[in-house]
Parts: structure tokens; sequence; C-alpha cells
């Protein structure tokens, strides 16, 4: 989790660096007040943090309130909501804004005209978040067999029984414990795998929110036009709270301690504002079409949004949508469906002003 806090402050500091660069492309003409644009983006500022602060908190909270333990529907409903917008995110919001930025004319033919690299890395990211998790999760398989105690020293594992030395196969089960002994440990829900690899879901999927939220706190600090901010505002707000809900979720889960869920928590609420600051500190030297402005905005666009798209499908929806809680109850599986549609389209709408 340090991990993730320290990469994510580097993007803070690193950013503002690659895109304080001179304007070499026309910008379009629009009206800018310096002073009025102030005033919506500390508005901006407030809300956008309230905002993230309650979404993290609601499913974090489901500890307080029993009506959002994770063995609830509700929960459940909670979280495909959640998995919705992350996933609107993905492909709505910061894709489209990828493929902008990475085919905008101010940018040189070659090689940014010759090919869809914002597809590409997209690709390339979600490949890459697949091999982390299939890195993390073999890693805590292993730790977790070499804490298991040995079997007797004349029988031998093999092909998920026992075979003693007379060859006879024995698959030792415990259903009251809730264990078998065998070289393939299963993925049951609530076990210390599963715990682990929750673990893993929650960081990198706040690192590839983070990504977003500079990116986008840094576009809208650095605009001086009250026309654009305006929509922003309330755009963004709504973006924070349900992003925050899917994040929540994740690390509600992941059971974390209370220090780690804090800063967890707090980090994400901060981001966007602290973009905002940060974008408000070099609008005199950044432009959003100058051309290391836009790469570095494509890029890491790309990059989040491969990342986003990677753990809504994967970790969040196949994980629950397949598992055998929602395969053995109808009425859960038409809520699901329902609150994920409606995560979605709520998310869709606000590209319209976002």
């Amino acid at each position: 989790m340090s991990k993730v806090v320290a990469f994510s402050l580097f993007l803070l500091f690193l950013f503002p660096i690659l895109v304080s660069s001179e304007c070499t492309c026309d910008e379009d003409s629009e009206y800018r007040n310096k002073t009025e644009a102030l005033k919506y983006k500390l508005v901006a500022v407030a809300s956008i943090l309230l905002a993230g602060a309650i979404g993290i908190s609601i499913p974090i909270l489901g500890k307080i309130f029993p009506a959002l333990h994770p063995e609830n529907n509700i929960f459940f409903f909670v979280k495909a909501f959640a998995a919705g917008v992350i996933l609107a995110t993905g492909f709505v919001h910061i894709l489209p804004d990828a493929f902008e930025s990475l085919s905008s004319p101010c940018l040189s033919e070659k090689p940014w005209g010759d090919f869809p690299f914002a597809g590409f890395i997209a690709m390339v990211a979600a490949i890459g978040t697949m091999m982390v998790d299939l890195v993390a999760m073999s890693y805590f398989r292993r730790s977790h067999l070499k804490k298991q105690k040995p079997v007797n020293s004349d029988e031998e594992k093999e092909g998920g029984g026992i075979i003693n030395q007379n060859n006879h196969v024995h698959v030792h089960t415990h259903s009251t414990h809730g264990h078998a002994h065998g070289s393939v440990v299963p993925l049951e829900e609530g076990s210390e795998l599963d715990l682990s690899r929750r673990r893993v879901i929650s960081q990198v999927l706040e690192l590839g929110i983070l990504v977003h939220s500079v990116i986008i706190g840094i576009s809208l600090g650095a605009s001086e036009s009250p026309k654009t901010i305006k929509p922003l505002v309330a755009a963004l707000t709504f973006h924070q709270l349900f992003e925050g809900m899917g994040l929540g979720g994740c690390i509600s889960e992941a059971r974390f301690k209370v220090r780690k869920t804090a800063i967890m928590a707090i980090f994400f609420s901060l981001t966007t504002p602290m973009g905002i600051a940060i974008g408000f500190g070099i609008s005199t030297v950044y432009s959003e079409t100058s051309p290391t402005a836009l790469m570095v905005e494509g890029i890491f666009n790309s990059i989040a949004a491969g990342i986003l798209v990677y753990m809504a499908l994967v970790d969040l929806l196949a994980a629950d949508f397949m598992s055998n809680r929602m395969q053995d109850s109808p009425k859960l599986q038409i809520g699901a469906n329902v609150f994920l549609l409606l995560g979605a389209g709520c998310m869709s709408l606000l590209a319209k002003w976002a």
C-alpha cells in the first residue's frame, strides 16, 4: 500500500513538470476570467473533497451499519453499481480523452498519426495489470502452502490426493474445519488467499483511479474559463462520489487495518483537490494544447483506462457475478444486473458535461 502512495505522490510532482511546456498549437478562443474562475475552483475543491470522502466512506462504514455488511444483498448491489461506474469511467470518460489527446493535430503526424497509441497503451496496461495480479496471487499462494503443516512422511501428494506406500489414493477432507490437504489450495471466499487477492485488487484499483484523478484535477485547476469549469464542478462531484463507492467497497472487503484503510481513503479524497491546486499553481505555464501536455495526458489516461477496464470486468464483475451466491439466486442476479446498468448509465451520462 505504501508503494501505491509513493507512486501517486511521484505522479503529483512529475506531471506538472512534464506539462509545463510552451504551447505550439493555436488554442481555441474562449472567455477567460481568472477571478471568477478562481471562485469556481474553490467550490470545486470543497465539493469534490466532500463527495470523495462520502463516497469512499459509505462501504467502509458497513461495519457500523448492518445493511451495508458484505453478507447482505444491499452491499452486493452497491458493488455492482460501483463496478458499472468504474467500467464507464474507463470506457466512456478516460479512453476517449486519451484518443483525443494522442490524435490531436497539435502532435506530429509521425508517429502519433500513424498508429492508435491510446488503444495500444490501454491494452498493454490491462495485460500488465493481469500480470501483476497473477504474480501477486502466485506469491501469496506459495506463502500459504509453506505455512501449511506437512503431511505424514510416508505419504506423497499427487494430483490433489495422497498416495501412500501401497499406492492407494486417499483424499483427506475435513468438512468440520472447512479445509483440505493437497497440492491445490482453493480460493474460497473468506480464506486467507481470497483476502490477499482482495487487497491486491484494492491497491491496484486505487492506483488506476489516482492516475486519472491527478490529470483531471490539474486540467480543471489550470483552466481560466468559468464556462468550462462550471459544468465540471457538478459532474466531477458525482464522478468522485461514485468512484469512491467503488473503491470503498474493495477496501472494505480487503479488511485492512484501520490505519491503512484511513490512509487509502484520505489519499483518494485529497488527490483530485491536490491536482486542482497544482493546476492553479502552474496555470501560467500550462497549456492543454502543448504537445508535451497532450502526450503526457494521453499516455497516462490510456494507462488508467486499461487498469480500470480490467479491474472492473475481471476483478469486480466476474468475481461476483460468477460466484455460487449469484448463480443460486435469480433475484440477486436481476438486482445486480439492474444496479450494474444503473451505475454504468449514470456515469456515462456525466460524460455529457465532463
